[in-house]
């Protein structure tokens, strides 16, 4: 039996586990994205359908009222003929006598008769224009209230989304760069760096960066990938700005990597999210303001 003890394998360093993650979060946040867009577009025509809907009500509404006053006019104009010559019918019948009498008193019912009728028939007409009318106003009511129920949906579901976005920058972190300063929030996959864009407070630019001897621009600045180590998680870059050469060797995954240029106050950061097979991707993030420090 040997006196040598067995030599212990070297155990695998854990992997981040957000590789995989990463597709499925960007799908999620590509979605989230085109729901959201399809919602406002969705509640910006609802409210030009009610626009056009009331429009519409107030025209046709408009065009009732104009119409019922002038055949309200005519009818009253054909009433008023008809009660003229009622009136000389029965002053006719009166002054007659014999039978040119009682010619005179049927011409004299004839047209009551007649009058009755029309006043009869202006009233039903009447009825039913001021039937019409309700019945336009009951409808458009109506569908007033389902674009409002739609608007109100349109509006809770915009609501859920943005409560999303800030349980998401709720959930992001802070960190210290490589060179000592104090970062702003860091992403580490793509869902929490939508979250940054929507925050607005610096400038994101996104990369997936292949192993070459040539530079890569990203942003305003040139970036090499010059070692990638996938079990690891490590890398290493080499950045161009100024016309400088920084190199950021063996950096860790979602480590901010700070550097200076001479245009900006704050630091620049490259934040790598995913290390495969000579293969990085990640974010470079940017000052909004840009002046010499």
């Amino acid at each position: 039996m040997s006196d040598q003890t067995p030599a212990i394998p070297p155990q695998p360093q854990p992997s981040s586990g957000s590789g995989p993650m990463i597709p499925i979060m960007l799908g999620v946040i590509i979605a989230l994205a085109i729901a959201t867009i399809y919602m406002f577009w969705q509640m910006n025509k609802v409210q030009k359908d009610v626009a056009t809907l009331k429009e519409a009500m107030a025209t046709e509404i408009s065009g009732l009222k104009q119409a019922s006053t002038v055949t309200s006019a005519a009818n009253r104009q054909h009433l008023e003929n008809l009660r003229t010559e009622l009136e000389a019918a029965r002053q006719q019948a009166a002054m007659a006598a014999g039978s040119a009498k009682v010619e005179a008193q049927k011409h004299a019912e004839e047209l009551s008769r007649r009058l009755e009728a029309e006043t009869k028939r202006q009233q039903q007409a009447l009825r039913t224009e001021i039937g019409a009318v309700k019945e336009t106003a009951t409808a458009t009511i109506a569908k007033v209230g389902e674009v409002s129920t739609e608007v109100g949906s349109v509006k809770t579901e915009v609501a859920a989304n943005k409560a999303e976005l800030d349980k998401t920058i709720a959930e992001l972190k802070r960190a210290t760069g490589d060179l000592g300063v104090q970062s702003g929030l860091i992403a580490t996959n793509s869902k929490e760096l939508a979250a940054l864009k929507a925050l607005g407070e610096r400038n994101y630019f996104e990369f997936n960066l292949a192993k070459s001897k040539q530079p890569q621009r990203v942003g305003d600045i040139m970036i090499t990938l010059k070692k990638a180590d996938r079990k690891r998680n490590r890398f290493t870059l080499e950045v161009i700005a100024d016309d400088k050469k920084v190199e950021k060797k063996d950096k860790n995954l979602n480590e901010p990597l700070q550097f200076y240029v001479a245009r900006a106050r704050q630091p620049y950061e490259i934040v790598v999210n995913e290390v495969s097979k000579d293969r990085v991707s990640g974010y470079l993030a940017t000052p909004k303001v840009q002046q010499a420090r």
